[in-house]
């Protein structure tokens, strides 16, 4: 219990403690002040022992009928006195504790204490999390594990029973506090030896601006993911020295553009993210005409991708609420919409893109322009994860969900931070380069591969860290050997090694290894516990080392 505890408690009984003592006082003191007879009829004063005893008993309602001798009337008649005065002192007492335990101060401290012990405790690294959303609920649920805890600051009440509900596991700290406040980041564990990071993905750019500032003035060492939405917030961001920036519409304008210039890379990307690694016609992006309906911050972002990508386009610049008032209606995908539609060429057009912030809107206008042209490709905006089955049922082309791509991407980044660097390094590459490489993969280990990262130290790969320590030499080629028969290849792709600060995309197989690399691997399952088991049990490492002379 800590001190603001303590105090609160000392605060709010002092009143009922002086009370329950003054009636002790006052009924003892008149035990020993009124005399008795004794069994020989002389008088006596009971003592002070004798008569705190006495009312010790007699106040808390236990009975008595211990007493050095039989009361006379005028000790009975303080006796009945001190019986309702004591025990009016004692409810007093009583109900002053639970209006205590109601205390909303009180619990605010208990809350505290607790919140506080708990991040205290934590021995893996951590993320502070700030805010409860769907989008943060998603990113707990990806990353709070073995490897990774978080802690939650939510300002709403309301917000902190959610997610006391969702039974977490491993248990999920959260305290409601502000998370623009240094105190609250102080007592999330921002100071903290195990503190990775702050994610704070709030609407408001200014919020994620603040917060930032506060965060590198607290911990200079911890990442900060932030979400930024405007290319002058992420240059500000950039400038601050945050590296790891979320713009989800600037995301969403690279996969478009990749889309269409190169969409192999656009593959390798989305498998990363949980696709399938096959290019299926209706993933084709169109390279014709395209409608962008919506000029907001995504409708920019867009803009800046289709003229990389020399697309012809034309725009819809709207306000949803403007909109409402110019039409006079709110009903949408009315005569008003579809000429507006057939203004905007959608007849020949190949592609439209709803860019809006109303998911109404955004369904209505492609539904519409489905009915205009059956055959034009469709892209649509969704803002609310609650509303995605309606999008897919709707059969959306392409549907990028804004509160599911921030938290894959950071969970990719905390997580999965090879797969995001292969991802960069990849779009450095051409489309041929990109569909060599999506048949290699499918050709090895089929349309969807499983990758994995794993690190050269005596924690994941102990017996090749010997070796290593050993001044031995060990290949990428090595590793490939079947522990079953070494002569038999495994099923498995070396997608890239980084190395400090340096990164190998499809490192040569015959590159020796060295402490501290970091392996990005895709195959199957299977032949990556035969990998793992190779690296981390002495006996079947040299098993493979039978040939390593050779390389294939």
């Amino acid at each position: 219990m800590n001190e603001q505890i303590i105090w609160i408690v000392l605060k709010r009984l002092r009143t009922p403690f002086l009370i329950i003592i003054a009636t002790f006082s006052i009924s003892i003191l008149g035990l020993v002040l009124i005399p008795g007879l004794d069994d020989s009829g002389n008088v006596y004063h009971m003592t002070f022992f004798d008569a705190f005893y006495f009312v010790s008993y007699m106040a808390s309602t236990i009975g008595f009928g211990e007493a050095p001798y039989t009361f006379n009337y005028e000790q009975r008649i303080w006796v009945s006195f001190a019986i309702y005065f004591t025990v009016i002192g004692w409810f007093y007492g009583i109900g002053a504790t639970v209006s205590l335990m109601q205390d909303e101060s009180l619990k605010k401290a208990i809350h505290r204490n607790t919140f506080r012990r708990h991040v205290k405790r934590l021995r893996t690294p951590f993320y502070i999390i700030l805010g409860y959303n769907s989008i943060t609920k998603s990113i707990i649920d990806k990353i709070n594990g073995d490897d990774y805890r978080v802690v939650v600051l939510e300002k709403n009440e309301d917000k902190i029973d959610e997610l006391m509900l969702e039974n977490f596991y491993p248990n999920v700290p959260a305290f409601m506090g502000d998370a623009t406040k240094q105190q609250m980041l102080k007592i999330a564990g921002i100071h903290h030896k195990n503190c990775a990071g702050v994610i704070s993905l709030f609407e408001n750019d200014m919020i994620n601006s603040q917060i930032a500032t506060i965060c590198k003035i607290l911990n200079k060492k911890i990442d900060v993911i932030v979400k930024a939405t405007s290319p002058q917030q992420v240059k500000h961001f950039k400038n601050m020295d945050l590296e790891h920036i979320k713009n989800p519409f600037d995301i969403i304008s690279k996969r478009i553009f990749y889309g269409i210039t190169a969409p192999h890379i656009w593959l390798l990307e989305m498998w990363v993210y949980g696709h399938i690694l096959k290019l299926r016609k209706r993933d084709r992006f169109p390279k014709g005409r395209y409608i962008v309906y919506g000029y907001g911050r995504m409708g920019h972002a867009i803009i800046e991708g289709l003229e990389k990508a020399n697309i012809e386009y034309i725009t819809k610049d709207l306000d949803t609420q403007e909109y409402l008032k110019e039409k006079n209606t709110t009903i949408f995908g009315d005569d008003e919409d579809i000429q507006s539609l057939i203004d905007l060429g959608v007849q020949e057009s190949d592609c439209i893109i709803a860019a809006t912030k109303d998911d109404l809107l955004n369904l209505t206008i492609l539904n519409s322009a489905k009915q205009l042209n059956p055959n034009i490709f469709t892209i649509a905006r969704e803002n609310s994860l609650d509303d995605l089955n309606i999008f897919k049922a709707a059969k959306v082309n392409k549907i990028y969900v804004v509160e599911k791509l921030l938290a894959d991407v950071t969970y990719n980044y905390i997580a999965r931070p090879l797969a995001d660097l292969f991802i960069i390094e990849a779009r450095k590459k051409d489309e041929e380069w990109a569909k060599v490489i999506v048949n290699l993969l499918n050709n090895i280990t089929g349309m969807n591969p499983m990758y994995f990262e794993t690190k050269i130290d005596e924690e994941h790969a102990h017996a090749l860290s010997l070796k290593l320590h050993d001044n031995q030499a060990v290949s990428l080629a090595n590793l490939r050997r079947s522990r079953a028969n070494r002569e038999k290849i495994l099923n498995l792709v070396y997608l890239l090694l980084k190395r400090g600060e340096q990164v190998y995309l499809m490192p040569d197989s015959n590159m020796q290894l060295q402490m501290g690399d970091e392996l990005l691997i895709v195959s199957d399952e299977e032949n990556y516990d035969d990998f793992d088991y190779i690296v981390n049990n002495i006996y079947e490492l040299e098993y493979v080392l039978g040939y390593s002379h050779e390389t294939n």
